[in-house]
């Protein structure tokens, strides 16, 4: 699972010219499910980017999470996070989960976010969005989780 994190001052999604989700202060997710994401710990994941402490303190230190600040969330699910660009001009994108698998790992992913008592609104899975924002900072992070190999 591969996630950009961007500290945003405010984020939108539009669909087809509507906006169908908005946020201020908060996080911009761009969400990107691999096809062996299956096992990730997607609680664990969403407890550690609401606990982030990437938004600063009245000493314009980073001290406050995203719960902190009673910020909000946006995700926006982003399978072109998987594309491979090592051979060739065209991206490939054969790492990057296909929809049955990464809609629901995207929504249950969502759920686990809002299990962590924040406001989190979403794109729409496999349409064609304009994401906007203004980036605070501007302060973007990578996170990439691999799924735990199960013992047997």
């Amino acid at each position: 699972m591969r996630i950009i994190l961007q500290r945003v001052a405010t984020a939108s999604v539009d669909v087809e010219g509507n906006q169908i989700a908005s946020i201020d202060r908060g996080l911009l997710l761009l969400v990107g499910i691999g096809s062996d994401d299956a096992g990730v710990d997607l609680a664990k994941i969403a407890k550690k980017i609401i606990d982030l402490r990437i938004f600063e303190d009245d000493d314009g230190r980073m001290n406050l999470s995203v719960r902190d600040i009673g910020g909000a969330i946006l995700a926006v699910s982003q399978f072109t996070l998987y594309a491979d660009i090592s051979k060739g001009r065209r991206p490939s994108f054969v790492h990057a989960a296909p929809p049955e698998l990464a809609e629901p790992l995207f929504d249950a992913f969502v759920h686990a976010l809002q299990a962590e008592k924040v406001e989190v609104q979403t794109g729409q899975f496999g349409a064609k969005m304009a994401v906007r924002l203004e980036n605070d900072g501007p302060v973007t992070l990578t996170l990439e989780v691999a799924a735990q190999p199960t013992s047997g």
